[in-house]
């Protein structure tokens, strides 16, 4: 079913969106939830809150990419899941990695928040990411979007581990140098 067939359900509150859904996108919500949970029960209740979340939510204007939307709110959905349980103490697996590797190039959400206009950050990530060649775009937004392993991008692409790991060190140090020339404090 394509994608405005699935959303004319969603407007018409047709109970089909939800099966079409996740027909059609359950399997790339669940591996979005599952980067970031590590636990497939958790990762199953996420993509479950992601249809109830993209029924009640479906914006007046199409979304223009459905896949980008629901993916959105998973990934959301996991983060906030995934901070309600470690929110003592820090956790092993991906994400606690992929947020320290990111820290040296932004700041906390709440010194962000006082300092600059969150969305002026987000435009200048966007921006950057888009500048980078379509390889390193790849590579970063898997490992910061996505949140796979390092091991699993280098093995979908070809490439070595540490050749990935170099590859997202050398992106990062470029952000960081990117929002302090654009008048961001890291």
């Amino acid at each position: 079913m394509e994608d405005g067939e699935i959303v004319r359900l969603y407007w018409d509150r047709d109970e089909q969106a939800i099966k079409a859904t996740s027909d059609k996108y359950g399997h790339y919500c669940k591996a979005i939830a599952n980067n970031i949970l590590n636990c497939e029960e958790d990762a199953e209740e996420c993509v479950n809150d992601t249809y109830l979340r993209a029924w009640n939510s479906m914006p007046v204007q199409w979304p223009a990419q459905l896949a980008t939307f629901l993916g959105k709110i998973t990934r959301n959905l996991s983060f906030n899941r995934y901070r309600r349980q470690h929110a003592q103490k820090r956790g092993g697996g991906e994400i606690a990695l992929v947020l320290d590797e990111l820290t040296d190039c932004v700041s906390d959400v709440d010194d962000v928040e006082g300092t600059i206009d969150r969305q002026e950050l987000i435009k200048a990530i966007d921006s950057f990411v888009r500048s980078l060649p379509e390889s390193g775009r790849r590579i970063f937004v898997r490992r910061y979007w996505y949140a796979d392993s390092v091991a699993q991008i280098a093995k979908d692409s070809g490439m070595m581990p540490g050749t990935v790991s170099k590859s997202l060190e050398r992106t990062r140090k470029h952000l960081r140098v990117y929002l302090t020339e654009m008048g961001f404090e890291i």
